[in-house]
């Protein structure tokens, strides 16, 4: 997984950790910024999505129902945009169905297949959570010097292609 970076040895100097491959080093620094800030922005998401009383798992199921290009989804195509196993989106979408989150609709050309989408309940929910969400993703920030964010954004990039 390491971009194109040529490991070169470097003398040990003061302050140094110890000798070793500074390039490799550069590289380790951006993804633990990159991880760093990811990992704060879920646990933030998720926090959120409890303080709504939304399991953080649901609330995923909800934007990626709502946040699909025709706003709705095949039970298929959740558990494979949550990346879990179809058994387990299934019983996911009743839980949310019983809480009045989403509609489920078969479809008109085949029976086997069901779409769900999300109700206006939810798409209030969504909001809301969202708003407390940025509320405190900006006030965290906030307090990354600029430089840190350019190594996690320059590792982002590169885990989707852009880099």
């Amino acid at each position: 997984m390491i971009r194109n970076i040529a490991a070169k040895e470097t003398p040990v100097k003061t302050g140094d950790t110890g000798p070793g491959p500074e390039a490799p080093h550069d590289y380790f620094v951006e993804v633990a910024e990159a991880r760093y800030v990811l990992r704060r922005v879920f646990r933030i998401t998720e926090e959120q999505a409890r303080d709504a009383g939304l399991d953080p798992l649901a609330h995923q199921a909800l934007i990626q129902i709502y946040g699909s290009a025709a706003r709705r989804l095949r039970v298929n195509e959740l558990a494979e945009r949550l990346d879990i196993a179809p058994a387990f989106a299934s019983s996911l979408l009743k839980s949310l169905a019983g809480d009045g989150l989403i509609d489920r609709r078969r479809d008109e050309g085949d029976h086997r297949v069901t779409w769900v989408s999300a109700t206006d309940a939810a798409i209030e929910k969504l909001v809301a959570i969202d708003a407390a969400v940025g509320f405190h993703v900006d006030y965290f920030a906030a307090q990354i010097p600029a430089k840190d964010r350019k190594r996690a954004l320059a590792t982002l990039k590169f885990y989707v292609g852009l880099g």
